[in-house]
């Protein structure tokens, strides 16, 4: 598998967490559908999981940013906005060129690379802020 979920990754939001590992679990299956040659539409199917599943945890993560009052709100959400693109984007390319090898890899890692960086610095940063307003809170 390329991308391979560890504690390093998690945010302390549980939730969030297993949001993240989600995506992971798609991302991978899309190189498992390609290597296992189960066609265009079952990698079409996955990409469109991945697609939805990243908007519908997108807005998980902005209400929470929302609720709290997170300072870094506009910024966090417009990196949220210019990802979805990405993945458009690349879901455009698969129905109009089909799956090829360059373009799994292609995928993979952008969107990996992406969802990577993003964990690590704003997702990270996000949840700790929402944890520690969530705890002065209750």
């Amino acid at each position: 598998m390329p991308y391979v979920w560890s504690p390093i990754l998690e945010t302390g939001h549980e939730k969030v967490d297993e949001q993240h590992r989600q995506l992971f679990n798609a991302l991978n299956n899309i190189v498992v559908a390609y290597r296992e040659k189960r066609g265009s539409q079952e990698i079409i199917k996955t990409l469109f999981f991945l697609t939805n599943y990243t908007v519908m945890h997108f807005s998980t993560e902005e209400e929470l940013m929302l609720k709290f009052n997170y300072p870094d709100y506009d910024a966090h959400k417009k990196n949220h906005e210019d990802f979805k693109v990405t993945v458009l984007e690349f879901m455009q390319k698969f129905q109009d060129e089909g799956p090829s090898e360059d373009l799994i890899v292609n995928v993979t890692s952008a969107v990996g690379d992406w969802l990577l960086s993003h964990i690590r610095v704003d997702d990270k940063k996000m949840a700790s802020y929402v944890l520690e307003k969530a705890d002065n809170q209750g």
